[in-house]
């Protein structure tokens, strides 16, 4: 993992050309395999990137909408939406330069020891061929349930009783 110090910072308005760019290098692998123009390909992925901020907007009114930081860089991006009882981490990415080198991990963890404190579950959602399924697993998030290509994940904080 990077020794260079790691932050979260509220996402605003001048962001979302980074958010944008992020969610891109997401598709990236996608994106090669049809036979579109450069042209179409940057607007199928701004309309797709349009629609997933409009929708998680509407669905969680009051998610956090942050961005990761490697000292004074921004790397990444992560949404996460906190009721009374469940932290529900609708996303997460890192530009891919950033990738694999423990950045999300760190997150990820920050996240597990707020579980933790709060004895709320984490939950989310990750597509099966996603690298990060693995990653999930290994941290102790189990799978829940599926909707299509989406496999639902749950990380539960260990419950301790009085005896």
């Amino acid at each position: 993992m990077s020794r260079m110090a790691l932050s979260l910072r509220p996402a605003t308005n001048t962001d979302d050309a980074f958010s944008l760019q992020v969610y891109a290098s997401t598709r990236a692998n996608e994106m090669a395999l049809v036979p579109w123009s450069d042209e179409q390909k940057q607007w199928f992925v701004e309309m797709q990137f349009n629609a997933q901020r409009t929708s998680y907007r509407q669905e969680r009114p009051n998610a956090e909408w942050l961005i990761l930081m490697q000292e004074k860089n921004a790397v990444g991006r992560m949404i996460v939406d906190r009721s009374d009882d469940v932290i529900r981490l609708m996303d997460i990415a890192l530009l891919p330069e950033y990738r694999n080198q423990g950045i999300g991990s760190k997150f990820m963890n920050d996240l597990i020891q707020e579980s933790r404190e709060t004895g709320k579950s984490i939950l989310l959602h990750v597509e099966g061929y996603n690298p990060a399924f693995n990653l999930y697993s290994r941290m102790g998030f189990k799978k829940i349930g599926e909707q299509s290509f989406y496999v639902a994940m749950e990380w539960a904080p260990e419950v301790r009783t009085p005896f």
